[in-house]
């Protein structure tokens, strides 16, 4: 099943007390702001075969109402996006995020 159709058919998300510390002290980023990037577009998608020994994991390029531009790691769990992490975009996924703004 394409991403695309997996991530329509989410009902919520689902977060891990753990990883959403972790993402908060490393990074700054709330759980909130990992959220409103799935809902502004544009949003970008990818499966990231390297870390899916275990369970499809995917990584997307999207940004915040404010602005900030995300990376974030999740996966899917029973229709539920489960955010494993986030951060502030690279220098490079930023040229690659506003190749697709355009």
């Amino acid at each position: 099943m394409r991403i695309s159709r997996k991530l329509r058919e989410c009902t919520g998300f689902e977060w891990d007390e753990h990883n959403s510390e972790k993402i908060w002290s490393q990074h700054d980023v709330v759980p909130s702001e990992c959220e409103q990037a799935y809902f502004n577009k544009p949003f970008i998608v990818s499966y990231d075969q390297r870390h899916s020994q275990t369970e499809d994991r995917y990584f997307a390029l999207g940004h915040t109402d404010m602005k900030r531009l995300l990376f974030v790691v999740f996966t899917i769990r029973n229709k539920l996006i489960r955010v494993i992490s986030a951060r502030d975009m690279t220098t490079r996924e930023q040229r690659i995020y506003t190749k697709h703004e355009k």
